[in-house]
């Protein structure tokens, strides 16, 4: 545990611990206090170290089991870019953690104070940095129990605050408070810890794929750029677009500055961050590699560099007053704006302000008119396609305008309504039609998945009270790009609730602060510590397979698909495989049992029609795994039952996942929609 900046340092008067006698408080974080420490007897395990305790609120019965986790991990791993742990323990009933003391500051504080002070890291420091870190990451990865076994360790957390860096110019990875083994048992490990991180997860984690060791690699190329750079890699204003930059690997940052990297560090970089984890480095040893060419001259020159740098870094008394000093500009600049603005109202006296209202009112084009409407019903109106893109709104108090040109307004509209009619239309004469009673939903996907279509797809219906139901489907090379409802329960909010993410009191908590947040739900709810950011993320996405999944409920209606047409509007892109929806519409095709849609289970599961195709990853795509499994087993042509038994069965590989017999089921029945599978006699 490194000692960051002394100006946020508490002291205090040394009292004992247990074993040790607590000098003073280095730090607090979400869940823990950190002191700095020293033995009250003799010299061992070190003449200075760290201990860990817990908030008091999270002190509860098992609370040790988090700190004696953390301990289990640092213990498994020996190595010199790694910081020592020394054990776990308890006095009393509160639990500690004692570990290695790192004189100096982590990753974060020199990258603040870099930035304070507008200094540029040297990019062989940067890789040097890096190359260390990737050291230490190969040792945790290859990390095995006391009987030689290996444990397929992940940490989880290479972010700047986890990389410490010592006044004799050390390198070292800590915090292991969430890594995973993935050999071990699940159960009772600790999940939580990547709120406020989430810039440094991989896209797999952010898209809530299965992840291994590369998701850590990758962590440490972000790490590495940032260094470079003096900046985030991934761009983006607001959480949900930071986190969609990391899905789509958006390092725009990066390339903008990488003439000014040593020749062929970008290559290495490229490598590092590839979406695809197949296409990264394997191993930490083998990024080191790759990076080691730029750390030069030699490990002795940098170590001192590292450690001027470090002692540099930690001078808190000269970065506080760097930050006095620019803090001071910017509200001198601030005032002078306002008193500018305050000169021209003065000079002329009919630039007066009307004062906002908290409501609106809607003008139709058929003439009619709503008053008194609240942000948060005229939203919900423009998302269910009640209004439409020509209808004008007075928006809290401002003169009326189309909604389609009210830019906050816009992005809720139906994408097929954006036009210069508030009629819902479609784009002349389809390209596929069909009606849901002769053709399923699923089949209807299938084919837009094989055929890789890029286009528009609208499905119609009517209610029971002979209200009209529409969803548009907007795909892109047979991947679901956007979909969008007219069903209110549909929307966001309504499904965050369903959910159980939050309580409707908290929905209407933030549907009055959206005028706040420039009318995105998402961006209030996380504004408002409602939600975590990428639990949005993720309830975003599966919103959008789910509202593709219900279709495959519907026994009538009409389908027709618009090739090349896409939506005016996608806030929000999804990138989803359809194959994932698919699997979730079966399971509400057959009412919660896909089972139903099966044949007797001694049928035989035999290669279908594209299965050839199935070794290209082009058809492969991002499937869920377990529909991925489906065609290697049909080879050797066991029975439905056979192939269900063998899927539950509890995994042995470290890349496999227990899954219930429900997926199998679903994925039976989605493979063979895809042609990837047949089902004999």
């Amino acid at each position: 545990m490194v000692h960051e900046i002394d100006a946020g340092v508490k002291s205090l008067n040394t009292i004992p611990f247990g074993p040790f006698v607590l000098e003073r408080r280095l730090a607090v974080g979400g869940s823990a206090e950190v002191f700095l420490a020293r033995p009250r007897l003799g010299e061992n395990p070190a003449p200075r170290l760290v201990v860990k305790r817990l908030l008091p609120e999270l002190r509860e019965d098992d609370s040790f089991s988090l700190l004696e986790h953390e301990a289990r991990m640092h213990q498994a791993v020996v190595h010199e870019n790694v910081v020592r742990i020394f054990g776990a323990g308890m006095v009393g009933t509160e639990p500690y953690l004692a570990m290695e003391y790192v004189d100096g500051v982590d990753v974060y504080g020199l990258l603040r104070r870099a930035e304070a002070e507008q200094r540029k890291i040297p990019p062989r420091l940067a890789v040097f940095i890096a190359c260390a870190v990737a050291r230490a990451l190969s040792s945790v990865h290859e990390a095995t129990d006391s009987e030689g076994a290996p444990l397929y360790i992940v940490h989880r957390d290479v972010t700047p605050s986890n990389i410490y860096l010592s006044n004799q110019g050390d390198v070292k990875l800590g915090d292991f408070g969430i890594a995973r083994v993935t050999r071990a048992p699940r159960s009772g490990q600790p999940t939580a810890g990547l709120k406020g991180k989430f810039g440094y997860l991989a896209p797999e984690q952010v898209a809530g794929e299965e992840f291994d060791h590369r998701a850590d690699l990758f962590s440490l190329a972000v790490v590495l750029g940032e260094l470079l750079i003096g900046r985030r890699v991934f761009p983006g204003n607001g959480q949900l677009a930071v986190l969609l930059a990391i899905r789509d690997v958006n390092i725009e940052p990066l390339r903008r500055q990488a003439g000014t990297f040593p020749d062929g560090l970008m290559a290495v970089l490229d490598q590092a961050l590839a979406r695809d984890p197949n296409q990264r480095f394997n191993s930490g040893n083998d990024l080191a590699d790759a990076l080691s060419p730029f750390a030069l001259p030699s490990v002795a020159a940098l170590r001192t560099m590292l450690s001027e740098w470090v002692n540099w870094a930690r001078d808190s008394s000269q970065l506080a007053k760097q930050l006095e000093g620019r803090i001071r500009d910017s509200v001198q600049r601030m005032r002078a704006v306002r008193q500018l603005s305050t000169d021209e109202v003065d000079a002329d006296s009919t630039a007066v302000a009307a004062p906002a209202g908290s409501t609106s009112r809607v003008r139709r084009k058929d003439g009619s008119e709503l008053a008194g409407l609240e942000l948060a019903a005229l939203i919900e109106m423009i998302a269910t396609g009640e209004l439409g893109g020509d209808d004008e709104v007075a928006l809290m108090g401002n003169p009326f305008e189309e909604i389609r040109k009210i830019e906050d307004l816009a992005r809720h509209l139906l994408p097929s309504t954006t036009a210069t009619t508030n009629r819902v239309f479609e784009p002349g004469v389809p390209d596929y039609q069909v009606l849901l009673k002769d053709t399923s939903m699923l089949k209807v996907l299938a084919r837009m998945r094989q055929g890789a279509e890029t286009g528009a797809l609208f499905v119609h219906k009517r209610d029971l009270n002979n209200h009209p139901i529409r969803k548009e489907i907007y795909l892109r090379s047979g991947r679901l790009f956007h979909v969008a409802s007219s069903e209110r329960e549909e929307l966001l909010g309504e499904y965050l609730v369903r959910r159980g993410r939050i309580s409707r009191e908290e929905l209407r908590t933030a549907l009055a602060a959206l005028h706040n947040y420039g009318g995105h739900l998402g961006d209030t709810l996380i504004g408002l510590n409602l939600v975590d950011a990428m639990d949005i993320f993720r309830a975003i996405r599966d919103q959008g397979r789910d509202r593709v999944a219900s279709l495959c409920g519907w026994n009538d209606g009409t389908v027709t698909f618009y090739r090349g047409t896409a939506a005016a509007w996608v806030q929000f892109p999804l990138d989803l495989d359809l194959a994932s929806p698919m699997m979730a519409g079966t399971l509400v095709a057959s009412g919660g049992d896909p089972k139903k849609l099966l044949p007797r289970l001694t049928s035989k599961l035999t290669p279908g029609p594209r299965a050839a195709t199935c070794s290209l990853r082009k058809e492969r795509g991002s499937a869920p795994l377990s529909l991925q499994w489906l065609p290697k087993l049909a080879d050797d042509q066991p029975t439905l039952e056979e192939v269900v038994a063998h899927m539950t069965r509890e995994p042995g590989r470290k890349d496999r996942r227990q899954i219930g017999e429900r997926e199998a089921y679903a994925a039976l029945v989605t493979a063979k929609h895809l042609g990837w599978v047949s089902f004999g006699k």
